[in-house]
This record gives structure tokens, sequence and C-alpha cells, in this order.
């Protein structure tokens, strides 16, 4: 489990074929690796890996294909930035929010705005992870816990203040950079109670509930 406060940044040094999976190499002198141990988990850019090698300033991890199919590795290379955090301990500061590291789906920076104090950037999402995404909800980008400000029906918009540009990759961003997007978990959770044990692919009730429904009832803010 991680919370979405990242630790360092480091940089991708090696993408080695190793049959089936992809071995990657991180380097990454600023995150201390005096408590890692094999077979700890390291979020990379929002991925949780599992370290099967490492030293006092890199470590190594197998990505398998599926993992490559569903996040945004497959556009990395050697050189490629990358937000690190470790596993959450016990006894940690629970800064962010619960963030599992397993990626819900791949979206692209479709604006960046210069707000003068703050940068507005607006993601766009794919359909199939809409639906969890609220205003003033949580959001995992490339590994970071972040707070929706406003979200449309393709588009959701993040505030970032100068400290989270310097403390992680979201400074390099670019129009049509993609990321990779969790949604917050209890969200995942509250729909599967709500289908009452049935398959996400089975045919879904329709609901009373409507978006005029909510923002009656003071749980949305309409501008």
């Amino acid at each position: 489990m991680f919370t979405g406060i990242i630790e360092a940044v480091g940089e991708i040094s090696q993408l080695r074929n190793n049959g089936n999976d992809i071995r990657l190499t991180v380097q990454c002198p600023h995150l201390d690796m005096s408590d890692v141990a094999l077979g700890d988990s390291i979020a990379t850019n929002g991925v949780c890996l599992t370290v099967v090698e490492y030293g006092d300033t890199y470590y190594c991890a197998d990505v398998s294909q599926e993992t490559i199919k569903y996040t945004g590795f497959s556009d990395y290379s050697a050189g490629a930035k990358v937000n690190l955090e470790k596993a959450m301990l016990p006894t940690s500061r629970f800064g962010g929010h619960i963030v599992s590291g397993h990626v819900d789906g791949v979206g692209h920076i479709s604006r960046i705005v210069d707000q003068q104090d703050y940068i507005e950037v607006w993601v766009h999402m794919p359909e199939s992870i809409r639906h969890y995404i609220a205003h003033k909800g949580s959001i995992t980008v490339d590994g970071v816990s972040l707070t929706v400000n406003d979200v449309t029906e393709d588009e959701f918009m993040l505030w970032l203040i100068p400290h989270t540009l310097e403390k992680t990759i979201i400074s390099t961003y670019k129009v049509g950079t993609r990321v990779n997007l969790e949604v917050d978990v209890i969200a995942r959770y509250l729909e599967r109670l709500m289908q009452g044990g049935r398959s996400a692919n089975d045919v879904q009730p329709k609901s009373d509930i409507s978006m005029t429904f909510l923002a009656e009832n003071g749980y949305l803010n309409r501008k």
C-alpha cells in the first residue's frame, strides 16, 4: 500500500528483455534504500513493482507484458524520469490517500494553463474510469496523490503548486504526455457492493440517482 506522496524522482537506466518480461533498472540516488529488501514494493510512476535486485542507488524489477500493455510503460525508454515511493509502514504519516499501485487506465495531458501561483493541468481520461472520478475526490496520476478540482464528461482538472512540480516529474509534462491513472480504491469497492456480487460485465440496473438529484441534495457543487 502507498499514499501517493512521492519520496524521490528516479531515472530508468536500462530496459532489458527478460523472456516474457522486461527487467527494469531504476537509478534512485535520492531514495533511501537502507531499509529496502528483496521482494519489497516500490511504486514507480504509480505502478507497484517488486524489487528483485538492488544496491545503494538503484533497484531492478521485472515488468510483465500485462503491465506494459495497461500502463504507460510502453512509452518508457532509458533516460525517462519516474516518480518513486516505497510501500508505507504502519507508523508512517498518511499524507495522501489509499493507493494500491494498480493502474486503472492511461490518460493523457490535454491542457496546461499557467495561473501564476500554480498551474492548471487538464487530463483526458479513458471512458472506462470516468464514473469513478468526482469533483474534490482523490486521483493518482503517475503515483502522485492529487485532488480533482473540476471534472467534465471526458477530462478532469488539477491545481498543481510549485512544491508538487519541484518534487515530481509533473513539471516535465506536455500536452499529449500519457499518464498512469489509479482511481480511489473506495469508489471501486462501493461499486462492487452496489452490484450485489454481480460481475462487472453483467447488465447494470438503472438507477434513480441523477446528477440533478445529487446537486439538489448537496452532493455536488454546481457552478
